[in-house]
């Protein structure tokens, strides 16, 4: 087994502290909207129930950012490193920028714009990750299947409402 260096924890404990974060930030706008705009919605019969999403978001966050560690930490060496970063970076505001559209604006229609968005820039942000550190890749597909599902329920409730 190769041995981890000093280095390679303290970039994961930042990627995981930033990651966790832009979470914490966008559940802000999120916890406000949910007993009265989200409550009121007519929602599709797969929307899982509220409490789901909390666990399911940590985890996806400290994922995402063990991940951007992973890169940033290997990437410093290749050639890709940065730009795996900027998509990481650029996926991560989106992230945010959805609970704000969607459940600050109460917009399901710009959220579903925001989301379709944020799903490529996770597709992309996987692609140029592989490049640098496959492990790292993969931890960000349970994250790219839960967008996924996100974006059909967001269509569904734009649907619905």
């Amino acid at each position: 087994m190769k041995k981890r260096s000093y280095a390679y924890f303290i970039a994961i404990t930042v990627g995981i502290f930033i990651s966790l974060a832009v979470g914490f930030l966008s559940s802000l706008v999120t916890i406000q909207a949910i007993p009265d705009w989200y409550m009121g919605l007519k929602k599709p019969f797969f929307a899982p129930p509220n409490w789901l999403f909390s666990p399911v978001w940590t985890l996806l966050y400290l994922l995402m950012g063990w991940a951007a560690g992973s890169v940033w930490h290997y990437g410093r060496r290749h050639r890709w490193g940065k730009t795996a970063l900027y998509h990481f970076g650029a996926q991560l505001i989106f992230n945010g920028l959805w609970s704000l559209v969607f459940f600050g604006l109460r917009s399901p229609l710009l959220g579903l714009l925001v989301i379709i968005t944020l799903w490529i820039l996770i597709e992309r942000t996987i692609y140029w990750f592989r490049l640098v550190d496959k492990k790292a890749a993969f931890l960000l597909y349970p994250y790219l299947f839960w967008v996924s599902f996100a974006t059909v329920l967001n269509g569904a409730l734009f649907y619905l409402n």
